[in-house]
């Protein structure tokens, strides 16, 4: 070999060698490097769904944890076995989403109940968040529908310092249901433990109603063409659902149905101590779980595990929630 070759081969050689280990001790380097923070905040709460040429999107207001005694007319053997059996951990208590329904008919924009707002401490109040990255913003929303005024259903009416949080919302919700919890008399007769829910669900609309802008419908009166009101008494006196139609499909808002869906659908005689008439709560339930089963509606549950759409299955004893698979928006399903 030739003295010229033979440097030039040396050098080659040399830097072959430089790079291999460079390369080993960059690749050292990456394996002891350390990963980056993890990321501990959760994706917006919003989903979406098509029902005809409406759109629907859920939102997520945050969760409550519920004491599993709380439950009623059942063992609490048997209730735990119900629990084991859907993987809910109870150390904690249940955890119960907070879930709330905005519905674009193309025309209007509805939003169905009003979440929690800082009614009931830092797991909830997401609502005005959620909305906003759902890209809409709260002075948008037409109508906000109650389906009742128990405090995490109506309390994000109003901002903190007692303002309209929708300043340009007329705001519904059934006379049974104002007739009671708006009456300083029926109040007066409550349980002292009972007061402070009279009086923050007299808070939240007393800005809407200040400016006229609180309505009250009676059976078989619907506030808005795009809908039918279901009375669905027990929960509350005048607790109401909401179906909406768009191109043969229809979703039905059923506000506090369940509050359990481990429970409740394969036993739906289960109640909950929240409910004023419990004999005529499990009547509903029962009722709506059959008619929602059998038309196949679409369903939406302010308590169900988010984004709380989906459908009714009958079973040979009792139902159960077939929650809404993931996917991109489609009006022909």
């Amino acid at each position: 070999m030739s003295a010229p070759l033979r440097r030039i081969t040396q050098a080659s050689l040399l830097a072959l060698g430089l790079s291999a280990v460079t390369l080993a001790v960059a690749t050292t380097q990456l394996a002891h490097a350390a990963p980056p923070e993890q990321q501990r905040v959760q994706v917006p709460g919003f989903y979406r769904m098509a029902l005809g040429d409406f759109e629907v999107t859920a939102l997520y207001d945050g969760y409550i944890d519920l004491d599993q005694k709380i439950l009623k007319h059942t063992s609490a053997r048997d209730l735990q076995s119900l629990l084991a059996r859907m993987f809910i951990d109870t150390s904690k208590g249940m955890q119960t989403a907070v879930n709330v329904y905005l519905v674009h008919t193309g025309s209007q924009l509805v939003l169905v109940d009003a979440g929690a707002a800082q009614c009931f401490g830092p797991t909830l109040g997401n609502l005005r968040a959620n909305i906003e990255a759902a890209g809409y913003r709260l002075e948008q929303v037409d109508s906000v529908l109650l389906t009742h005024l128990h405090a995490d259903h109506a309390c994000g009416l109003s901002t903190p310092d007692g303002q309209m949080a929708f300043p340009n919302a007329q705001v519904w919700a059934a006379q049974a249901e104002a007739d009671f919890w708006l009456s300083e008399a029926v109040a007066a007769k409550a349980p002292a433990e009972a007061q402070g829910f009279f009086k923050l669900a007299r808070q939240s609309v007393a800005p809407y109603q200040a400016a006229g802008r609180f309505h009250t419908f009676k059976p078989g009166e619907n506030p808005l063409p795009a809908l039918r009101v279901m009375p669905t008494p027990g929960h509350t006196p005048g607790h109401s659902s909401f179906l909406f139609s768009s191109k043969a499909q229809s979703l039905l808002v059923w506000g506090d149905i369940v509050h359990s869906h481990a429970s409740q659908f394969a036993r739906p005689e289960i109640a909950i101590e929240f409910d004023i008439d419990s004999q005529q709560a499990v009547a509903t339930r029962k009722q709506l779980f059959a008619a929602a089963s059998r038309d196949k509606l679409w369903v939406a549950g302010a308590h169900l595990p988010f984004p709380g759409l989906g459908h009714v299955r009958a079973e040979a004893k009792g139902y159960a929630w077939v929650p809404i698979e993931y996917g991109p928006l489609r009006s022909d399903r």
